[in-house]
């Protein structure tokens, strides 16, 4: 479905009930709680478009920290209702989407905000959080520096445009997608996995008009690459694995993540990466770089170019 919020044209997906007995204007309802749910996928549709956290990521700040909506919008002075309504009905503005990126990427800095606002909540409730985000802090070191590393590649593309498919650089979507795709695909190495991601993010572009990832591709010799894509296999969270091919190359093996929380992937995106899983669980990695070779985004773009979204818009069949 379509609809326009604030202003801007969003792809959504709907659900309802339909009768086939019943007359032409009268054979598809929906109950309250599906009126709801549509909604809130349109508004998340267009929060993804505008590069701002969808209602689903703000859900897995708070659990991510074992707060619940009054403690997270307490912890950031906010008012006690806020959380409830970003996560149901209301779309966040850029300044209060900023705050909640703050404590979702740096528990450095959700601990600034516990001390800052410490009057809001009892000693027993103060210390229970705090054991938390210390807690975060201890697997925070590595993943930090390694997720800090990718995103300077990506300085230069902090604004929407044609050329990160209107969506900012989203790390947890990545390594979700990733893990996802290993789930499903047994010979997933490096070459494979960052077609079938330019695929799932051309795809979201031609469905949608946003990509998933916000990561930006170049025309190189093995198709399209995604920039910073040494960086990316250096992620603390993915699961990879260096082995021996037959002629004794080194090649990256992507597995699954270990309790891997996919609710950071709508249903709409988990159909696109299945349509690119089924299309390409079988390729080989010099067969999925020639089908990548003959797409148009390839061919109409220059070695070391940046290959625009809007040619994915002529993309192959699925």
């Amino acid at each position: 479905m379509k609809l326009e919020i604030k202003g801007e044209e969003v792809t959504y997906e709907e659900r309802f009930y339909f009768c086939a007995n019943a007359d032409e204007n009268e054979n598809e309802f929906e109950t309250g709680a599906m009126t709801n749910e549509n909604l809130l996928n349109a508004r998340n549709a267009y929060r993804r478009k505008m590069g701002l956290l969808t209602s689903d990521e703000i859900v897995a700040i708070r659990e991510c920290y074992g707060l619940s909506q009054v403690d997270l919008a307490k912890l950031l002075g906010w008012g006690e209702a806020t959380i409830s309504r970003y996560e149901s009905k209301a779309i966040q503005d850029e300044a209060y989407d900023v705050m909640l990126r703050l404590v979702k990427d740096n528990p450095l800095q959700a601990l600034e905000f516990l001390k800052k606002n410490a009057n809001k909540f009892n000693t027993t409730k103060r210390m229970e959080i705090r054991a938390k985000i210390v807690e975060k802090l201890d697997s925070y070191g590595k993943e930090f520096l390694t997720r800090q590393t990718f995103e300077g590649e990506y300085a230069c593309f902090e604004e929407p445009s044609d050329s990160n498919g209107y969506t900012m650089l989203n790390i947890d979507k990545i390594e979700a997608m990733i893990s996802y795709f290993a789930e499903s695909v047994s010979n997933l190495f490096k070459v494979k996995l960052m077609k079938m991601l330019w695929y799932s993010d051309a795809l979201s572009f031609v469905e949608n008009g946003c990509s998933m990832t916000g990561m930006v591709y170049r025309h190189e010799p093995m198709g399209a690459l995604p920039i910073g894509h040494y960086s990316l296999m250096n992620l603390e969270r993915l699961n990879i694995q260096e082995e021996m091919s037959f002629n004794y190359d080194t090649m990256l093996h992507v597995y699954p993540i270990e309790d891997m929380d996919y609710s950071i992937l709508s249903d709409d995106e988990k159909n696109i990466l299945d349509k690119v899983i089924v299309k390409f669980v079988d390729y080989k990695a010099n067969e999925i770089v020639d089908y990548m070779h003959e797409e148009t985004a390839y061919t109409k773009t220059n070695p070391g170019d940046i290959i625009p979204f809007s040619l994915a818009k002529e993309i192959r069949e699925f």
